[in-house]
C-alpha cells in the first residue's frame, strides 16, 4: 500500500489531490503491478472521489530503472488505468456518469496521470 499524500490537478479542472488516499498494489512474479487507487480531489467546483484501477508492466531492465528512481520515458512501459469518479457537487455531476482512462508515468517520488474521457 502506497499512501497518497497530495498533488495537483490541472487541465479541464484545477485543484489539489488531498492527502489520505492510498494506492494498493499487488505485484505478480513477472513484475506486473495490479493497481487499485482511491483518493479525493479538491477542485474549484467541489470534491470528487477517484477510483482508479489498472496495471503497469515492463521488461525487467525497465522495471529496475523505475525502481531505482530513474526517469524512464513512458513509451518504454505500459501503465494504464480505468477511472470512475463520484461527486455530489452539482457543477461536476457529469463526472458521475462517465468512464475515463489514464496513461500513467512513474517518477521517482510521484506519479503523473494523463486522463482521457471516453465518450
Amino acid at each position: 500500500m502506497v499512501p497518497i499524500t497530495g498533488g495537483t490537478v490541472s487541465g479541464t479542472h484545477a485543484g489539489t489531490i488531498l492527502p489520505g488516499g492510498a494506492d494498493w498494489q499487488e505485484m505478480s512474479a513477472d513484475g506486473t503491478l495490479d493497481i487499485a487507487a482511491r483518493y479525493v480531489l479538491s477542485l474549484e467546483q467541489g470534491f470528487v472521489e477517484v477510483d482508479s484501477r489498472g496495471i503497469r508492466h515492463a521488461q525487467p531492465d525497465v522495471l529496475a530503472r523505475l525502481d531505482a528512481g530513474a526517469l524512464v520515458d513512458k513509451s518504454e512501459y505500459y501503465f494504464r488505468t480505468a477511472i470512475r469518479f463520484r461527486t455530489s457537487a452539482q457543477p461536476l455531476a457529469y463526472l458521475n456518469t462517465l468512464l475515463a482512462v489514464s496513461v500513467g508515468e512513474r517518477h521517482a517520488h510521484a506519479v503523473r496521470l494523463d486522463i482521457y474521457r471516453l465518450s
